[in-house]
């Protein structure tokens, strides 16, 4: 693949200058806007893509897939070798699809930022994650924003995809960028375009979603939605990168806040007797007005239980309060109490025991149904809890053979699921339903196990209850 990547640039008598690369016949150097949207009309321009994961791949293949050369960075050699290779390491992405982008010549990988200098645009698509005191932790926009500054070149088109606070690419990122002396606007182009990923959606890919894109100034927003315009249905300008980051915080902030208010419904009307789920099935029949949000034992994903928390912070500075946002996490967060009191509730009203000693089986360690994606799933923080309480847990999950290292949990590392069996079902005083994979049978776990907790309403959609099958 390095051969073939070497031949291409030969071939295309490639310059580290762009404003070379596609200059012209008149050989005046590039200076006007449509000077520099030329290589995304005609796809001659290379996109790379900065962390190949669950944002970055997609985006990769779907670049390609519009006729795009595309060149992932990645300081992960195991994603770097399994691309070359043309395998997928995410499970909802055919390995086809990237044999296939691989096998044409079209897609490679590297680790070495050098290689900056041989694209056109940059497309950052790296964690944003908080740090222990749940505040918004940039390390990784910050070392990569570092790591492409050295190989900056005239008409570059940069973009963050990660979730952030409103103001991270003008304040934290055009600093680095404009150290060598290169200009935003002027020598290179900045924009934000947030992320929409929803892995497993079989509905929603990264082509058919429309792409929200703010530029640092006119140029950088023409560029931008050149680029994205060739690659997804359509794209939304917003009138900067400050208002694109903002409405990303705000899609996740929306389904947070909701989210909370019907886990807080869930606690209050089961002390009535009566059930959330059937109480939202019947909400969401009215046409207008509602849409259904629905419970579980807390959040999980990149995104929701993280991107509201970049925005309290950042309002702290305007001496604002986020009493909402504040609220709705505070709930959110816990929801993994509530389910383990339940559990050790109906422990002691069934079998006169608690949780010291029992054994628990948790379904589902994936943070949501039909994917591999553990990132913040609530069943680490049930563990968590359960262990603490004196249980011993093991778990069950069709899509994680076992879970892999993870910077907050590492005492889980290498802990596989278990294999299948009614037998092996019927060792467990409880099963903890954590997340509702399709495909798992129900039915199985209600005819063998004691106690079944139920926090996703899985044993109602597939037809099964009982007077051993408890919602929480």
């Amino acid at each position: 693949m390095q051969s073939a990547w070497r031949e291409y640039t030969k071939n295309r008598a490639w310059k580290p200058d762009l404003t070379s690369a596609n200059r012209p016949k008149s050989e005046n150097p590039m200076t006007s806007a449509t000077d520099w949207e030329r290589p995304f009309l005609d796809k001659t321009a290379v996109i790379g893509i900065v962390g190949m994961g669950y944002v970055g791949m997609p985006l990769a293949l779907a670049a390609w897939s519009a006729g795009y050369r595309v060149v992932g960075f990645d300081v992960d050699p195991e994603k770097v070798a399994a691309i070359k290779a043309g395998k997928s390491y995410i499970k909802h992405i055919a390995g086809k699809d990237v044999a296939d982008a691989v096998a044409n010549g079209r897609l490679d990988a590297t680790a070495d930022f050098s290689e900056v200098a041989k694209v056109h645009a940059v497309i950052i698509c790296v964690p944003t994650p908080l740090t222990s005191h749940r505040e918004p932790d940039l390390s990784y926009v910050e070392k990569t924003t570092e790591a492409i500054a050295p190989h900056l070149r005239k008409g570059h088109l940069i973009v963050l995809e990660s979730t952030t606070w409103p103001g991270t690419t003008d304040e934290i990122m055009k600093p680095i960028l404009e150290r060598g002396g290169m200009k935003s606007g002027k020598d290179f182009f900045l924009a934000f375009s947030p992320e929409r990923e929803d892995p497993g959606n079989p509905v929603h890919s990264t082509k058919s979603i429309p792409k929200v894109v703010g530029g640092d100034d006119p140029t950088a927003l023409k560029l931008a939605q050149a680029f994205y315009g060739s690659v997804v249905t359509s794209t939304v300008a917003v009138s900067s990168t400050r208002t694109a980051e903002a409405v990303k915080l705000t899609e996740n902030i929306f389904r947070a806040v909701n989210i909370a208010l019907v886990n807080e419904l869930k606690v209050v009307y089961d002390a009535m007797g009566i059930d959330v789920w059937e109480v939202i099935e019947a909400a969401k029949t009215k046409p207008f007005g509602f849409m259904p949000f629905y419970p579980g034992p807390g959040l999980g994903g990149h995104c929701i239980p993280i991107d509201p928390f970049y925005l309290t912070w950042k309002a702290r500075e305007f001496d604002i309060s986020t009493r909402f946002i504040e609220l709705a996490g505070e709930i959110n967060t816990s929801m993994p109490h509530y389910v383990v009191d339940r559990i050790a509730r109906e422990l002691d009203a069934r079998f006169g025991r608690g949780l010291r000693g029992a054994k628990i089986l948790i379904s589902g360690i994936a943070y949501k149904k039909n994917v591999e994606d553990i990132r913040e799933s609530p069943a680490f923080k049930l563990i968590e809890l359960l262990e603490g309480r004196g249980a011993t847990t093991d778990f069950y999950d069709p899509h994680v053979p076992k879970i892999p290292k993870t910077r907050e949990h590492p005492h889980v590392t290498g802990r596989p699921c278990i294999a299948w069996s009614e037998d092996m079902l019927k060792k467990y005083d409880a099963i903890l339903i954590a997340t509702d994979h399709d495909g798992v049978d129900y039915a199985a776990m209600a005819r063998c196990a004691p106690l079944v907790i139920d926090t996703r309403n899985a044993c109602a959609r597939a037809g099964v209850a009982g007077d051993n099958v408890v919602k929480a």
